[in-house]
């Protein structure tokens, strides 16, 4: 039992610099998928941003996204 235990606890720990990266990927990937599309609205909730385009479709962002320069 302990053994399981344990394995199961090395499932669920996470690096939190791998979860930002995780993030910043996906964010990256969802405002690809935006791009010729037109946003219409865009909220700030609790927990998240929601951005929602012409068409319908709603992208949820969760966490700190931040911003990185290209110059």
């Amino acid at each position: 039992m302990d053994d399981r235990i344990d394995q199961l606890l090395q499932i669920i720990e996470a690096e939190p610099e791998g979860l930002r990266a995780a993030e910043f990927f996906q964010a990256q990937e969802i405002l690809q998928s935006l791009v010729g599309k037109t946003v219409i609205e865009a909220t700030v909730e609790d927990t998240r941003i929601v951005i929602t385009t012409s068409d319908g479709c709603r992208c949820h962002f969760y966490g700190f996204l931040g911003c990185v320069s290209q110059s």
